[in-house]
């Protein structure tokens, strides 16, 4: 499998480490009570189940989308958010977070790239997917979390063109392009609105909805 979409993770990821130079590796960000070092460890996290999936045996077929995977059921329990902070809380404390990012994003490309395009692989939580559609969520993963972490460094964001042009259309279907420039054009902004990282005034809430968007539940 090799896709636009495993390029675009592929520069998404890259770019996320390349802006973790001379950082403040404890600098609170608005994923409570995750520090910087905390979500990068989350991000390192979840590519690095990647490739156990693809090494373990394929479901006869998919089940679940990209958005159908982020649906708000027990994957987002106080159980489950509580060991997602200490899981990513031990994998932050590496000496070289970025590095680890980088390493992690690699091998997420290389194990793609060797499987057909058809390759259905079993998420943790039990859902049968495509692995070009898991590749999307990974794809989520980067690109929200580089969002956070930039915000909380008081940063640009390093979103890359081919993380939105796979992302916004995952959430806004084909008009994702008029619902960016409905919502003020910025594709980063709309990015954080549409998962929760903007106060949503309840007119917003309906434009978003008017728009199509297909809310997700990104933690």
């Amino acid at each position: 499998m090799d896709s636009p979409a495993l390029t675009a993770f592929h520069d998404e990821a890259h770019a996320f480490a390349a802006a973790l130079s001379e950082v403040d590796w404890d600098r609170p960000t608005r994923c409570t009570p995750w520090c910087v070092r905390d979500v990068v460890g989350h991000v390192v996290t979840v590519l690095g189940r990647v490739p156990d999936m693809v090494a373990a045996p394929a479901p006869d077929r998919a089940d679940t989308t990209t958005t159908g995977y982020y649906r708000a059921d027990e994957r987002f329990s106080a159980a489950a958010n509580a060991d997602r902070v200490r899981t990513a809380h031990d994998r932050g404390g590496v000496s070289d977070p970025a590095g680890d990012l980088r390493r992690a994003a690699d091998e997420v490309v290389e194990v793609c790239r060797r499987e057909p395009a058809d390759r259905v692989v079993l998420t943790r939580h039990g859902d049968a997917m495509l692995l070009s559609d898991f590749l999307l969520t990974r794809l989520f993963e980067t690109a929200v979390h580089g969002l956070d972490v930039a915000d909380a460094l008081e940063r640009p964001p390093w979103l890359t063109a081919g993380a939105t042009e796979h992302l916004l259309p995952t959430l806004f279907g084909q008009g994702w392009a008029d619902a960016v420039a409905t919502l003020g054009g910025d594709d980063a902004a709309v990015l954080r609105m549409a998962t929760g990282r903007h106060p949503v005034s309840d007119d917003d809430g309906a434009r978003l909805a008017a728009l199509g968007l297909r809310p997700l539940t990104v933690g």
